[in-house]
């Protein structure tokens, strides 16, 4: 351990510089007018893992974004990790509500802000920092693969026919992740599940073409009003989902179990103060962390509709819009509950409008085993590098991905996250703390030590 926090701290520096380097592009998958950027990204991952000494690195082709894949073998009798990132970001909008520039990293009060320092840039370099320093050290104690995609935030859509494509060269024991986040540095923990998503869009169309709201107001059906009543309907006097047959299928914990998955650090009013809101919303009968763990949600995601520019103008849209995404938990099926939802809405529609629903992606959700060797390798790690044991917890977001692993090349995931929930994901001011981006490379080493001392 020693030696690990020594080589960290000697170049402590380099890996801030480095990070700020991959954090500078603006590799935003969802659109179309970054895609140089996201070109550069790729290029710029897969020069730091062969810097880092990895072999084989290759930025492979795909029909959307690439995939940056690289390895080490040092003995094939030996374990293989499998570490999985991505290297897209979401969309930095709105931009006038970051302090900062998103893709000219600053840092305020020990924290790096930019569009991707947490989710998922500042977590994957780690591990490339972390194969670096064990390279260096000569202290790598099993053999490890990198496979860094540019397409996971719209949906991993090419992921599974290179996951199909390459089985053999994906071959592992364990596929490593850091794209979750944990309860703290004082109160380290480990995520043993992940909520599927479903993700639709829906379009209601009233007239033919806009209308002047003064002339044909209270005549003809406005969409976007008719999309807020049907949005509206989604839920019940409980902040229950009231689509027939959406829980048809949800895993209930037992009495025990819930008792023990309350037993996290949780403080309500920090929590309501840190949002900034009065009371919290949601499903009667759960508490706060059942309700973003183990119980599925339905939320709207953006609406839009006729005119939102400056100013006054006086219109009945044509058309109104909405994104919608569900989180799924054991043993919900995307697929069913996006069928579910589209049968639902189309059939509460009135006469006076159409209605279309489009499936943009989804995926299924996971719990991830406790007992086996990886997970208690990652225990083992982090209580040695935090001094404390890890709390086993439940995510709230979804990595479709890692349901595509288990079916596809037969082996388990470790969601080993250094990120926190407050670290503004998705939003603006996206931040990810220095000290867990330093202890992320620290910890990562000893994960493949104990790894391998395991499975002997």
């Amino acid at each position: 351990m020693q030696e690990i926090k020594k080589y960290v701290d000697e170049n402590q520096q380099r890996f801030l510089d480095e990070l700020f380097d991959l954090l500078r592009f603006p590799s935003i998958s969802a659109d179309p007018a970054y895609k140089g950027d996201v070109l550069k990204t790729a290029d710029f991952v897969a020069e730091k893992l062969r810097e880092a000494g990895a072999d084989n690195v290759e930025v492979c082709s795909t029909a959307g974004y690439p995939i940056v894949y690289g390895e080490k073998i040092i003995d094939p009798s030996k374990p293989t990790v499998l570490v999985y990132g991505h290297y897209d970001v979401q969309p930095a909008d709105p931009l006038e509500l970051w302090h900062t520039s998103p893709f000219e990293p600053t840092i305020r009060d020990g924290k790096i802000f930019a569009r991707g320092a947490c989710d998922d840039k500042g977590q994957f370099y780690m591990h490339v920092k972390a194969f670096e320093l064990m390279q260096k050290t000569d202290s790598l104690p099993c053999n490890i693969k990198f496979m860094i995609e540019g397409e996971e935030e719209v949906g991993s859509g090419n992921l599974g026919i290179f996951v199909k494509d390459n089985k053999e060269r994906l071959k592992a024991d364990i596929v490593l992740i850091s794209d979750t986040s944990m309860i703290s540095l004082d109160t380290p923990s480990l995520e043993t599940g992940l909520r599927g998503l479903s993700y639709v869009e829906v379009e209601v169309t009233g007239p033919n073409r806009d209308l002047h709201s003064g002339v044909y107001g209270g005549a003809v059906a406005n969409p976007a009003t008719i999309l807020s009543k049907l949005i509206a309907s989604l839920h019940d006097e409980n902040n229950h989902i009231a689509i027939p047959g959406f829980y048809d299928d949800v895993q209930s914990l037992t009495e025990t179990e819930r008792e023990q998955l309350n037993k996290a650090p949780y403080d309500e009013e920090e929590y309501k103060k840190d949002l900034g809101v009065e009371e919290l919303w949601g499903e009667q009968g759960y508490t706060t962390i059942e309700r973003t763990g183990i119980r599925p949600t339905l939320e709207v995601n953006g609406i839009w509709g006729g005119y939102i520019g400056e100013g006054a103008k006086t219109v009945l849209p044509s058309k109104a819009y909405a994104k919608i995404s569900m989180r799924l938990v054991p043993n919900q099926q995307s697929g069913k509950i996006t069928e579910l939802f589209k049968e639902h809405f189309e059939r509460i529609a009135p006469k006076n409008v159409k209605v279309k629903v489009t499936e943009h992606h989804g995926g299924e959700p996971v719990v991830t085993p406790t007992d086996g060797v990886a997970f208690r390798a990652a225990e083992k790690a982090i209580e040695e590098s935090f001094g404390k044991k890890p709390i086993p917890t439940r995510g709230g977001g979804s990595i479709p991905i890692v349901a595509l692993f288990e079916e596809v090349l037969g082996i388990k995931t470790v969601l080993m996250g250094f990120g926190l929930d407050s670290d503004n994901l998705h939003s603006p001011n996206e931040k990810y703390d220095i000290a867990n981006y330093l202890k992320g490379i620290e910890t990562i080493p000893l994960f493949h030590k104990y790894f391998a001392e395991l499975s002997v």
